[in-house]
């Protein structure tokens, strides 16, 4: 994804460890982990898995890295070992279930499932929320986020700042506005919106949003987004109150909801600051060729897929050493976020005289309190002096 300018926070990627009696070198393998080395990690649990393939942990950590980088060949064959070494475990499972969802196979993700408590498991709550059966099997026979279209399709910003807004359509009805948002996952629409769409509805969430606040977020399901040129059919959606941020995000503008990272992550997808708009491209050799012509002055950073859809990638904030962060285009009002461990570490002064509050996405008010962090970077893009909030 290229973008001229971004947003990012700390995100904590902290899995519990399967395995009660660990060696030293999986203890090793295990920090490797939390500290975000996933490379590392995966070169130790592989050293391990060797000396014994029957090593359950090991196998499992391969398994949770695979998906992690989203190679999903390798992530189904770790983790149904690690399902054949312990089928009572559910973790294994819902992450087959997270491979099988990233790559559209409803079907096995669903499947993958049965026998689970979906409302109640903890690491379905905490990272995959999006793994709902009844949604999953409802698009049986059909196939998810299925493009009718040309090669590619432009959609102009109708709104840059504070956040990008763009026009879509849904299930064919008029035009509304939809915000961009890679720190959100399925597209999503204001509930009362689709109550008057009538969008047939798979159970809820609680959602928990930046600042702490939550919010119920209901499941579904579309027939069909217009972005542009292009009608994508067949796509899960999720629900929640959104009209209440039309006021500080739209401009005068009604939002009726956001375009995430699970849509984009389907396609070549560009958000073009400059030009005021989004592009996406299918994914095949054509749009490559034409992705990197037009993209010569690029600067590449590698990134890791956490949770069902968080970018992560490795930067550093001011001299600390190197992070995993966030990148997160829905970030209103700052440039960075940053975790308040991180800002003690850095040294950094929060501005408290300067601090305003705000509708936010969940329930109630939100405080965002600035701070400047004189040097941010992320890969080899560097920022000095970006304003940040808490």
């Amino acid at each position: 994804m290229k973008t001229d300018r971004i947003s990012i926070a700390i995100l904590a990627m902290l899995v519990p460890c399967a395995c009660a009696a660990q060696s030293s070198a999986h203890d090793s393998a295990d920090r490797l982990f939390q500290a975000g080395e996933f490379v590392q990690a995966a070169e130790q649990y592989a050293r391990l898995v060797a000396d014994d393939p029957n090593n359950y942990s090991a196998v499992f950590g391969l398994g949770r890295i695979a998906l992690l980088s989203n190679t999903f060949k390798d992530a189904e064959e770790w983790l149904e070992k690690a399902i054949a070494l312990r089928p009572s475990e559910t973790d294994p499972r819902v992450m087959l279930a997270e491979t099988f969802y990233r790559q559209d196979e409803f079907q096995k993700a669903a499947a993958s499932l049965d026998g689970i408590d979906v409302s109640t498991n903890a690491l379905i709550k905490a990272q995959y929320p999006t793994l709902n059966v009844a949604k999953l099997q409802s698009f049986a026979g059909q196939t998810p986020y299925e493009v009718h279209g040309g090669q590619s399709t432009r959609v102009r910003f109708v709104q840059t700042d504070p956040i990008p807004l763009v026009s879509v359509r849904v299930n064919g009805g008029q035009e509304v506005t939809f915000f961009i948002d890679t720190g959100g996952s399925e597209v999503t629409l204001d509930s009362d919106f689709a109550k008057e769409l009538g969008i047939p509805q798979f159970g809820s969430i609680q959602g928990t949003f930046s600042g702490g606040q939550t919010a119920e977020v209901t499941q579904g399901r579309i027939e069909s987004l217009t972005l542009g040129t292009w009608t994508v059919q067949n796509l899960p959606v999720a629900m929640l109150p959104l009209r209440q941020v039309s006021e500080s995000l739209g401009g005068g503008r009604r939002i009726d909801g956001i375009i995430g990272t699970t849509l984009f992550y389907h396609f070549l997808t560009t958000m073009d600051y400059p030009r005021g708009e989004l592009v996406l491209r299918k994914k095949n050799a054509k749009s490559h060729r034409q992705f990197a012509a037009e993209s010569d002055d690029r600067v590449a950073v590698p990134f890791w897929m956490a949770s069902d859809h968080f970018m992560v990638g490795f930067g550093r904030v001011e001299t600390l050493p190197p992070s995993q962060l966030f990148i997160d285009t829905g970030l209103v009002g700052s440039g960075v976020k940053l975790a308040e461990s991180v800002i003690k570490q850095a040294g950094i002064t929060l501005e408290e005289d300067r601090a305003i509050t705000g509708q936010g996405a969940g329930n109630g008010m939100l405080t965002l309190v600035p701070y400047t962090v004189h040097r941010v970077s992320l890969g080899a893009i560097q920022e000095e002096n970006v304003q940040g909030g808490v």
